[in-house]
């Protein structure tokens, strides 16, 4: 296994354990506030130190990463889920009217960022997770279709797909049967990219207030929480932004590791 796959898998599992591990149990009660201990250093009681309100540090980012994968991985499960078939449908029908429609409208999202489109949905419907997801899931879908339409276009003048046209199957099932299958590693890598950077677009709304509101925990709202007590106790606003990069740069890893096992001229150039 190439390392820098084998180092995103361990960066990332990690972070998927304490994402699970923080819906059954927390060395201590995030809710429940300790005035008398607040801003402790780490020690043998708080491995990592306690907040401004005397809560374990340790426990706010278990929950903290159960709240930003669980954004992120629905973000992208939403990109994935209308982005790729509307990819699909722009390759199947490449160059006509629909294909143009689809990708002027993907431009048109791409024209709005994530946190424009947060700032609009969160104008109307208010702060909440639920927006952030909906905010990221937006930008998502034009990625996921552009990824598909780019791997699903070559595939369209090969000869097999033409034997399947002559063989009486449509443009949906072609799409379903042949098409997909083949662009499927592209996705599952551009899925990993999509995943670190939901989780970023995840910190930065709640780090403006525009993602999920207390008393549910976040990264980036420990990090807004923290900016006023950088001098006073840094390592209230150390450990949410180490927890961000390393979770990010195992995301990074594991996509450029998956790229390189997936993709037949890596591997040749690697024997």
């Amino acid at each position: 296994m190439r390392p820098q796959l084998l180092l995103g898998a361990v960066l990332t599992l990690a972070a998927l354990l304490a994402a699970g591990l923080s819906l059954v149990w927390t060395p201590y009660d995030i809710g429940a506030l300790d005035i008398a201990a607040k801003l402790q250093g780490p020690s043998a009681a708080h491995w990592l130190g306690t907040d401004h309100f005397g809560r374990d540090i340790g426990s706010m980012l278990m929950a903290g990463a159960r709240t930003s994968i669980a954004v992120a991985l629905v973000a992208v499960g939403i990109g994935i889920t209308i982005g790729v078939p509307l990819g699909l449908i722009a390759a199947a029908r490449s160059g006509g009217w629909l294909d143009e429609v689809i990708m002027r409208g993907n431009d048109l999202i791409f024209a709005f960022p994530s946190l424009v489109i947060a700032i609009l949905i969160t104008a109307v419907f208010g702060p909440s997770a639920l927006n952030a997801i909906l905010a990221i899931g937006i930008f998502n879908i034009p990625v996921f279709a552009r990824v598909a339409r780019g791997g699903a276009l070559g595939l369209w003048t090969l000869d097999y797909i033409r034997a399947a046209r002559v063989a009486g199957k449509g443009t949906a099932r072609i799409s379903a049967e042949h098409i997909l299958p083949n662009i499927a590693n592209l996705l599952i890598v551009q899925g990993t990219i999509q995943f670190s950077l939901g989780i970023l677009a995840e910190a930065g709304l709640s780090y403006v207030g525009l993602g999920a509101q207390p008393p549910t925990a976040s990264w980036g709202r420990m990090l807004a929480e923290a900016q006023t007590m950088v001098t006073l106790a840094p390592h209230v606003a150390l450990f949410p932004g180490l927890a961000i990069v390393f979770t990010v740069l195992g995301l990074n890893l594991l996509g450029d590791g998956l790229r390189d096992a997936l993709d037949p001229r890596s591997r040749g150039r690697g024997a």
